[in-house]
């Protein structure tokens, strides 16, 4: 039988066959990453691939990552194992048990949100005030704030196309009077509204980065202040009012609504709450 070796072309070939398939530049980023770390793995003088050393690498992973960690890096590898026709040995994934709620200390609460929107207005940054609230208020990815243009704003409306789908995404009116004002201040007449000086759509990097030099100003824990937080906050408020899972997944762009559902999730507190609200049990009499 043949050995399939892994070389570096055909890693370079499977990153384009990703972009041919419309994966975002992130998600490409990060399955090279993850292949990368298997190649180096592999003896400098033997790179072929078998199920004793793939099986052995899955192993090594045991006591330095948590489970949902290994199994990204586990997807990264069988999309290279099918791209490869290596089916037979694609790695199993492992099985986790779903979280009933959202850790507390990770949730960005919407009063943490307004401190946020605060320190950005303090500091003069006009810009990520502008960005912050139109990811929370649309529930855009970060990646998608390109789509958010002038003449977007104007219609009231962005067509968005992500991961090979094109959804609509809708702009709130009061929204929408913000950045027509921000636009008129700023003098961006056409095309997208969040650019840097040379007119370039701002750098994901750089959103995150910027939200995290709010976080001590704003009295804010730097480990819920992320761009995809934003989009959470937005997720679990809309449900919160609507409860409307299946709207919500057409709005963020989920073809799952078992997706979604993560984005649904209560917080242990909320969970703590409505336990005690149901009042099963009784105290016995002293």
């Amino acid at each position: 039988m043949k050995k399939m070796v892994l070389s570096l072309k055909v890693i370079g070939d499977f990153r384009k066959y990703l972009y041919g398939e419309e994966r975002s530049e992130a998600t490409v980023d990060k399955y090279m990453r993850d292949i990368m770390r298997f190649y180096e793995y592999l003896p400098k003088d033997d790179k072929a691939v078998t199920k004793e050393r793939l099986v052995a690498y899955k192993s090594s992973f045991s006591d330095r990552y948590k489970v949902s960690s290994i199994n990204s890096m586990l997807v990264a590898l069988n999309g290279l194992l099918d791209y490869m026709k290596l089916d037979d040995l694609k790695l199993k994934l492992h099985k986790v048990q779903r979280s009933v709620f959202y850790e507390d200390d990770r949730e960005l609460t919407k009063d943490e949100y307004k401190r946020l929107l605060d320190t950005a207005l303090k500091k003069g940054d006009q810009r990520l005030y502008m960005l912050l609230q139109t990811i929370c208020g649309t529930g855009i990815r970060v990646s998608e704030h390109k789509y958010i243009t002038v003449e977007a704003v104007n219609e009231g409306k962005a067509v968005v196309h992500n991961k090979g789908k094109v959804r609509t995404i809708f702009i709130p009116k009061k929204l929408k009077w913000l950045l027509k004002d921000y636009c008129r201040q700023k003098n961006i007449s056409t095309g997208p509204v969040f650019i840097t000086k040379n007119g370039k759509p701002v750098d994901r990097s750089n959103i995150w980065n910027a939200m995290k030099k709010l976080c001590k100003e704003a009295k804010v824990d730097d480990k819920k202040v992320f761009p995809h937080n934003l989009r959470h906050l937005f997720a679990l408020t809309y449900y919160r009012s609507q409860k409307d899972v299946v709207r919500l997944a057409d709005l963020l762009g989920h073809a799952s609504i078992e997706t979604t559902r993560i984005y649904t999730m209560i917080t242990g507190k909320e969970c703590q709450k409505s336990l005690s609200k149901m009042d099963l049990v009784i105290p016995w009499a002293v």
